[in-house]
């Protein structure tokens, strides 16, 4: 089970450094002024999105159900963690829809918004790795 653990956190940080890095170059894409910036961002993005970000959260859940399945369902801070999981998988859907939004040149939302919009998985993060790690209940 060690190797599927590791395994998941493997594929855990790819996803969160897609999630932290998608929505910097919505930031920058957002303050974008020329066509060719726009174009170059939107090739960026498409490629971490597809290439890096849902691989490594296919592949995070895939190691994540395996390990939940290998040591059973036991204590709330599981619970609770799965929540976030939940959580995390709407944030990542929401990227897609933003994602789209720039690919049709419909985005709606400002560089400060984005960089609201870009601190939300860090706290996502603490919280998962603190329940995951002290299993506080």
């Amino acid at each position: 089970m060690l190797w599927i653990k590791a395994f998941h956190i493997v594929f855990m940080v790819t996803w969160f450094a897609g999630l932290f890095y998608l929505p910097r170059l919505f930031v920058y894409h957002a303050l974008a002024e020329d066509a060719v910036s726009r174009e170059r961002f939107k090739v960026m993005e498409r490629k971490l999105y597809y290439g890096i970000m849902a691989p490594g959260a296919v592949l995070t859940v895939v190691f994540g159900a395996w390990l939940w399945l290998g040591y059973g369902i036991s204590g709330g801070w599981l619970h609770a963690k799965l929540v976030l999981v939940a959580v995390l998988i709407g944030y990542h859907l929401w990227c897609g829809e933003l994602l789209n939004d720039f690919k049709h040149d419909r985005n709606v939302h400002g560089h400060v918004w984005y960089r609201w919009f870009n601190e939300f998985p860090v706290l996502i993060l603490i919280a998962a790795v603190i329940l995951a790690v002290v299993k506080p209940f």
